[in-house]
């Protein structure tokens, strides 16, 4: 899907971006890029509008969606 990357500089967070009608989430980490499905848009409105993304990023989704490496 053709998604919307918010570049950011936070942590190791280098973009993100959200699709809502699929619900997925998609970071950039370094050279990475990360697909997390079922991600609510609470959730993002949360880790977009945080002030320190990086540790919302890691306490809250990391660990919490299934994960796909995009590349």
């Amino acid at each position: 899907c053709r998604m919307e990357m918010k570049r950011v500089s936070a942590g190791e967070l280098r973009a993100i971006g959200y699709d809502e009608a699929d619900r997925l989430l998609r970071v950039e980490i370094g050279s990475r890029v990360i697909e997390y499905s079922g991600v609510s848009y609470e959730v993002w409105r949360r880790l977009s509008g945080s002030s320190s993304m990086w540790s919302y990023y890691r306490d809250n989704i990391e660990e919490n969606y299934s994960e796909r490496i995009v590349r």
